[in-house]
């Protein structure tokens, strides 16, 4: 069994996905340590600009883990969500099949960036089509949160009877790769290889949210995700 974890992230980029529909179990490792300035509260679309970003404002104190994390509601950043969807997207083949689902995410109270983040990821899946046993860390081993992250992530996987552990492209540069050997459970990195697919607004723009292939592409996304995998 293949298990591969992940910080909760906001409406996420292909691949993550990819990482997704290759695992047979997908933990959101929530009670880590936030990170500023990356995809944890924000990620991007494409306009007819270019790209920008799509915020979640948040109200965040060092160290605070990630499900700690508030979401500043005194901003106004959900109407400017959904603007920003309709007047991007809106033109877009299958805008009008996904639309009504953002329409009622941003009608609801979020007070916390993780809750958010990982009812969209797991709703995106679904819309994919992919169908993945779910788990969230605080939820089944909030103990493991102070834990050395190689260790934590080891920990993990015997908790869920795992074998094999797909990390990150990268995974090697955070990870001490030789206690992960030594532990018995098998490791494999991801090898994600963007697509190219037909958006709006002339140049292709990589690494967009994956919203923007969704809306472009329908129920073909997750093909075009597979496109390139090796094996």
């Amino acid at each position: 069994m293949i298990v591969a974890i992940h910080q909760p992230q906001f409406i996420p980029w292909l691949g993550y996905f990819d990482k997704i529909d290759q695992s047979d179990v997908f933990i959101f490792l929530d009670n880590v340590q936030y990170k500023k300035n990356e995809y944890q509260n924000r990620n991007r679309i494409k306009t007819i600009n270019g790209w920008q970003w799509l915020t979640v404002p948040v109200l965040y104190k060092f160290p605070q883990k990630i499900n700690e994390v508030r979401i500043n509601n005194k901003i106004d950043w959900k109407r400017k969500h959904l603007n920003a969807l309709v007047t991007n997207y809106s033109k877009a083949e299958y805008f009008e099949k996904y639309i009504g689902y953002f329409k009622e995410l941003y009608s609801k109270e979020w007070e916390i960036i993780s809750d958010i983040n990982i009812e969209v990821v797991k709703q995106l899946a679904e819309f994919l089509g992919i169908k993945k046993r779910f788990l969230v860390a605080s939820e089944f081993a909030p103990e493991l949160s102070e834990e050395e992250p190689t260790e934590r992530l080891i920990k993990l996987c015997k908790l869920t009877e795992a074998d094999t552990y797909l990390a990150g492209k990268d995974g090697a540069k955070y990870m001490d790769v030789e206690k992960f050997m030594k532990s018995g459970i098998k490791l494999t990195f991801q090898d994600f290889k963007h697509p190219v697919y037909n958006q709006l607004f002339g140049k292709f723009e990589p690494n967009m949210s994956v919203i923007d292939l969704l809306f472009n592409h329908g129920e073909e996304s997750l093909e075009i995700i597979r496109k390139y995998r090796e094996g």
